[in-house]
């Protein structure tokens, strides 16, 4: 996985790609390894973090079926702390569109899930001033 840090798309690409193949046959190996992986590299840089991602969720909806329900339900939470903190590094540059795009999970009369409320909380204390 240390290939993401490669400038070149194509590798990239194909490092995204592997990882989906092997998540067809080995999904919770995979999500697993993806997990540790990034928890491991919490300073990897937001674009390749996004990669490892985007394999992360392909492998989930490919595999949603065949995952046993705790891992299921981890992963889906390791996925949405990941995505708020990606808000939340980007929100530090552009906050206006991020807190756009945030404000929109917010609809009358429904109580915004969980990660929505952490993401806005900590796109406040992340641009505090």
């Amino acid at each position: 996985m240390d290939a993401t840090t490669d400038k070149d798309p194509l590798v990239q690409e194909q490092i995204y790609n592997a990882l989906c193949y092997l998540g067809e046959s080995e999904p919770e190996e995979i999500l697993n390894s993806c997990d540790e992986y990034l928890r491991q590299h919490d300073k990897l840089a937001y674009p390749h973090r996004v990669i490892i991602l985007k394999a992360m969720e392909t492998v989930v909806k490919s595999n949603i079926a065949l995952l046993d329900k705790s891992t299921a339900k981890e992963v889906i939470r390791e996925w949405q702390q990941a995505a708020s903190n990606v808000l939340v590094a980007v929100g530090q540059r552009f906050i206006n569109k991020v807190m756009e795009e945030v404000l929109t999970k917010f609809q009358p009369g429904i109580l915004p899930h969980y990660f929505v409320m952490q993401t806005f909380a900590n796109l406040s204390v992340s641009n505090g001033e």
